[in-house]
């Protein structure tokens, strides 16, 4: 594999920073090609400028259409061409995060922001003149998976927990930017509890990582209904006989697929929930 590993954690030092070089080591020894975005140690800019798509500032900044004039020109600032050419090069692309109040740290949403721009990451016809998206698109034929910590125990990030359901809390990364730009997406490696991690459980993640990081090539995507499968019509609104009287998130899955386990036992119940709070290390 070609593997982009796009990381985003302020802390080298820390469980992330820990299983980034670990993951990325275990690649690397079974001959594996990894080419690593680890975006606080490159002071990654997150945010969306005029400067970046060489727009003329005399004239209203219309984000869309700058950044698709730019990318057609080839005049995209630097950064950001870089990290598109790895991305071209990539046949997988691993994305590493802790989750900070249900969603990715800041910077890496800037990342997507300023790199998932129209002309390059959408905008784009198939050979028949239709809109192409959700499941086909400029990843085709890649592979994806998230990477994700969290504070709080595996319980509560369940059907029925109070912070609510993981696949759902990673819908807008996994099916709104990864699965709408063709990417096969892959169930995510869950570590919860790690603000309790010893360094047993450390070497433990670590080695269950790896595991899931050498089956990438074997494991089932989440089945996610393609734009044009059929499911949906002219609006792009699922039929009325698909999945009939159900709404939600979930509707979008062909399946009741869930998530594969934790990579970790989740720690025992009655264990103080300090760490529980959704802004997690």
């Amino acid at each position: 594999m070609n593997v982009l590993w796009i990381q985003a954690h302020p802390e080298t030092r820390s469980l992330n920073g820990f299983l980034a070089e670990a993951g990325q080591r275990a690649l690397r020894d079974e001959g594996h090609e990894v080419e690593v975005s680890d975006l606080y140690a490159m002071g990654w800019n997150p945010v969306v400028d005029a400067a970046a798509y060489a727009h003329d500032p005399a004239r209203r900044f219309q984000v869309a259409d700058a950044a698709k004039q730019a990318h057609a020109e080839g005049t995209v600032s630097a950064d950001i061409q870089a990290e598109q050419e790895k991305i071209d090069r990539a046949d997988t692309i691993v994305v590493q995060f802790p989750l900070w109040w249900f969603g990715m740290p800041a910077i890496l949403k800037g990342w997507f922001d300023r790199v998932w721009h129209q002309g390059y990451a959408y905008g784009h016809r198939g050979p028949n003149g239709e809109w192409i998206g959700y499941g086909d698109g400029f990843l085709a034929g890649k592979r994806a998976l998230a990477v994700v910590t969290t504070g709080g125990p595996a319980w509560f990030y369940g059907e029925r927990g109070i912070h609510g359901a993981i696949d759902e809390l990673l819908f807008p990364l996994q099916h709104g930017m990864l699965f709408y730009g063709g990417a096969e997406v892959l169930p995510p490696v869950l570590v919860t509890g790690a603000d309790r991690f010893t360094p047993a459980d450390g070497d433990r993640a670590a080695g269950d990582l790896r595991a899931r990081l050498l089956a990438i090539p074997v494991t089932e995507p989440v089945p996610y209904r393609a734009q044009n499968s059929g499911d949906y019509d002219e609006n792009l609104v699922l039929r009325p006989d698909v999945a009939p009287g159900s709404t939600g998130l979930g509707v979008h899955v062909r399946t009741g697929v869930r998530p594969l386990p934790p990579v970790v036992p989740p720690v025992p119940a009655g264990t103080a929930c300090a760490a529980g709070h959704p802004r997690t290390r």
